[in-house]
């Protein structure tokens, strides 16, 4: 026998196999809701710079240093370096030499300049990790080997096309190769014109 609706007495009834997914939406617009309002957003990353204390190399001495101890940059585009080592020169011609920040290139050149206080710097290290000399000892004399007499004196002129990246990468060269005498300094009209004499971008 069959009922009204046209079902066999004893049939089985099939499962309605529709999922529902009003709910699981609900779930989820909830959850979205909850983690927006509970996490805390990024804050923006800033990078601390070390630059140079306003006493490690002052104008005296920058007037007053030897010819053998002086090594001055230039901070050009393209990541290009321009240097001369000794004093001025605004009269001879490609008075400036190029190079870059390479391994071979400033870092190369600074180590040849101060080789002497890189051997030192490297022995006491050395000293150090063998436990010879506390770690107070070892930043003391350290300190003095990098501002000992007749060490190099880096003066470092970023010019209006460098970088950022070109400053930090300078500072890092300063500390790579031992150098404890440094300072930036803004070009002046004498930078200007041994730039022109060395066919090199003044800004």
């Amino acid at each position: 026998m069959a009922d009204k609706k046209g079902k066999k007495k004893g049939e089985m009834k099939k499962a309605d196999t529709r999922v529902n997914f009003t709910p699981l939406v609900d779930m989820i617009m909830l959850l979205l809701t909850f983690f927006m309002l509970a996490t805390t957003l990024s804050k923006p990353q800033t990078m601390e710079i070390s630059m140079p204390a306003k006493d490690k190399v002052t104008v005296e001495e920058q007037n007053e240093v030897k010819a053998s101890e002086a090594f001055t940059i230039y901070l050009g585009a393209g990541h290009k370096v321009y240097y001369y080592e000794g004093l001025p020169n605004i009269e001879e011609p490609d008075y400036l030499k190029e190079t870059d920040f390479s391994a071979n290139g400033l870092r190369s050149i600074l180590i040849e300049k101060n080789r002497n206080i890189v051997q030192q710097v490297r022995e006491l290290e050395n000293r150090k990790s063998l436990l010879q000399i506390s770690k107070e000892e070892y930043n003391k004399q350290l300190s003095n080997l990098k501002n000992s007499k007749g060490s190099p004196v880096v003066i470092i002129k970023p010019l209006e096309s460098s970088t950022y990246s070109d400053m930090i990468a300078a500072l890092d060269e300063m500390l790579i190769t031992s150098i404890g005498k440094y300072a930036i300094v803004d070009i002046n009209d004498d930078d200007k014109t041994m730039l022109r004499n060395s066919s090199f971008p003044v800004n």
